[in-house]
């Protein structure tokens, strides 16, 4: 069996997700003894021996729907409606702060599947009457702020839970400003294998949220996790931009 939180960990709150995952299991009664981890993510989404895994719903949306089932959605207490997160469009601290005049500026990104770092930004611009055509795959959120702050790129989408983990402890995050926010979506879902119970791991989630000690909860942000359907996620719009090549 596999189980792996790949999508928000970092160094200083791994022990965290370490004892997150001992609560689930606890509370499930079985599973791995331990997080799986530097492996393809892919990999473990799709394999059949998944338990437990953290995606991103715009993979969720175009490609694993109807392979793998919604656990549900960890709420980070980002939005009014539980479950749901935003990006934040950063710029260098003292550039112009008018989103439209980044239109033939370079926007720096982690990857093409990434509702936060790709869809949510692009579809905001193109609700403003443009779209980031001059762009920078990086490979991950905090190589997008990097790269502002470098001056490599002018603009760059990080999700909220990303820039909130990162804020106080990497130094280019003070070298940038938020100059505007998406619209809410469906937050980045837990999944298990179409073989699994998915409402016996969402009850193991639940009980083990409410199990961690306060210093866990806030290092990983974590405030509880709700159902959302599949629909939640496939009613979002991939934009009308397509990712580089």
């Amino acid at each position: 069996m596999i189980a792996s939180l790949p999508m928000y960990e970092r160094p200083e709150n791994r022990d965290a997700h370490d004892r997150y995952w001992q609560e689930i299991r606890k509370a499930l009664g079985f599973g791995p003894r331990h997080l799986s981890r530097g492996g393809d993510p892919w990999q473990d989404w799709r394999s059949p021996d998944l338990l437990l895994s953290q995606t991103c719903g715009m993979p969720f949306r175009n490609h694993l729907h109807g392979h793998v089932r919604l656990i549900g959605t960890p709420d980070y207490g980002l939005c009014k409606k539980p479950g749901h997160y935003f990006s934040y469009i950063l710029v260098r601290k003292g550039d112009d702060n008018v989103l439209e005049n980044y239109t033939d500026r370079t926007f720096a990104f982690n990857e093409p599947g990434s509702q936060s770092g790709w869809a949510a930004p692009q579809n905001h611009a193109l609700a403003q009457g443009f779209h980031f055509a001059n762009v920078l795959e990086t490979g991950a959120h905090l190589q997008s702020a990097a790269a502002v702050a470098s001056g490599r790129a002018d603009i760059c989408a990080i999700d909220a839970v990303s820039f909130e983990l990162a804020k106080d402890v990497d130094p280019i995050m003070t070298d940038l400003q938020i100059i505007a926010q998406t619209s809410p979506t469906p937050g980045l879902p837990y999944i298990t294998a179409n073989t699994q119970d998915a409402t016996a791991l969402f009850t193991a989630c639940s009980h083990a949220i409410e199990n961690l000690p306060r210093p866990d909860k806030k290092k990983l942000r974590l405030k509880g996790i709700v159902q959302l359907s599949d629909e939640d996620y496939l009613q979002i719009a991939n934009p009308a931009i397509l990712p580089p090549v």
